[in-house]
């Protein structure tokens, strides 16, 4: 199944979703409303908040609270993702300006702010401790992945444990959050909602592993990056790490030069590395296993059309190309 068959069948919730969006981006700040929209609106897949929607129906939820918690976790990594182009000095995100480009580094990091801080006056009207516990330790997590991330630029020493943690803490935590929450608003007993968070944590892992290998075989026009970003930035995604260790001395101490330097000058030769030393299906390969890692946790549910769209996604996290 498409990811937009799936989206099809939520498609009532995903534009109330949208709608609540809408009116929780207004502010009397006019670059505010620019900026937020802007970032927003550029063309997301909504993940976060589809996970969300597609727990809480598994779990036999019926009310509208999944709607509101749905678009704080979309601000939430709306504004991730404003610092992060900041502390990226990123230019491009979806195939568009970012918004550090357009509107500059002092604005996209305030109105980060303005997101994060609305999602926690949303989420304190849903009125449940489980959930807002949920969202702040999703929140801060994903502040220590940024800083762990940050710390492992240019570091050619990390090995794939180390940068698993960063996915998990970094990508992974907010996909977590989001099954959680679906769970908790579902009414499920303990073991339900710690398998859903398994199975986020699980598919956001695998996302964020495909993610690192479409940054060497991706298409511009599907990605909306170029080809080689995150060496660019000096960024040791798994390929990479990989490569430098199923590699010949020669090829692993050009790949370590290529991260502590940065810049894209050694990127044909790391290319044609990462293709030698088969790193792109090695990192294929885990992200599979973190699939099935993920559809496995969702034995304890019950069968419906919402069970089912969770399994197909956890699919479409690894068969996907963009």
């Amino acid at each position: 199944m498409p990811l937009e068959a799936i989206r099809d069948f939520v498609k009532d919730d995903l534009e109330a979703v949208d709608q609540a969006i809408r009116r929780r981006l207004h502010s009397e700040v006019a670059l505010i409303r620019q900026v937020s929209e802007y970032i927003v609106h550029s063309g997301g897949k909504r993940l976060r908040p589809l996970i969300l929607i597609l727990s809480a129906g598994a779990c036999g939820y019926s009310g509208t609270d999944h709607h509101e918690l749905a678009a704080v976790v979309e601000f939430i990594h709306t504004a991730t993702l404003l610092h992060d182009d900041v502390v990226d000095e990123s230019a491009l995100r979806r195939g568009r300006a970012t918004a550090n480009a357009l509107f500059g580094n002092a604005a996209s990091v305030l109105v980060g702010d303005f997101l994060y801080s609305r999602a926690f006056q949303m989420m304190v009207s849903v009125d449940s401790m489980p959930v807002m516990r949920v969202l702040a330790d999703a929140t801060n997590t994903i502040a220590e992945g940024e800083v762990l991330q940050l710390m492992n630029c240019h570091d050619a020493d990390i090995d794939e444990e180390r940068y698993l943690r960063v996915i998990r803490y970094k990508t992974a935590k907010l996909f977590e959050a989001a099954s959680r929450l679906g769970a908790i608003l579902g009414g499920a007993e303990p073991q339900v909602e710690h398998s859903l968070a398994a199975y986020g944590m699980h598919l956001g892992t695998a996302f964020q592993l495909i993610d690192d290998v479409l940054d060497y075989s991706g298409d511009l026009q599907q990605t909306g990056k170029n080809l080689g970003d995150d060496l660019a930035e000096g960024k040791p995604t798994l390929p990479l790490i990989y490569a430098m260790r199923a590699g010949s001395p020669e090829q692993a101490a050009l790949i370590r030069a290529a991260i502590q330097r940065g810049g894209t000058e050694e990127f044909p030769s790391v290319l044609r590395t990462i293709r030698e030393t088969g790193a792109l299906e090695y990192t294929r390969q885990q992200a599979a296993a973190e699939s099935r890692a993920a559809m496995a946790m969702l034995e304890a549910l019950p069968p419906t059309r919402h069970k089912e769209c969770l399994l197909q996604l956890a699919d479409f996290a690894v068969t996907r190309t963009y």
